[in-house]
């Protein structure tokens, strides 16, 4: 039988995450309605992989990433 499992890969560095990468980490961000600032049912999802969480750019990586997602305001 043949696995045809699909590898994630990093949204920030485009590196594939390994099935061994117990450092990485996928997470949902939602998406709120511009008006009344109420989440509409949507979200992006983000994997980081662990070599960037260890040189400590996760969160720079994702607020990078949700500002072009138009997530966060541009001047956030």
């Amino acid at each position: 039988m043949q696995n045809d499992a699909v590898p994630r890969k990093c949204s920030a560095s485009n590196r594939i995450i390994g099935a061994k990468d117990h450092a990485s980490i996928q997470m949902n961000v939602a998406e709120a309605d511009k008006v009344t600032g109420r989440f509409n049912g949507q979200f992006k999802t983000y994997a980081i992989c662990g070599a960037i969480r260890r040189m400590g750019e996760s969160d720079d990586s994702i607020l990078r990433l949700a500002k072009a997602n138009s997530i966060v305001s541009k001047k956030f």
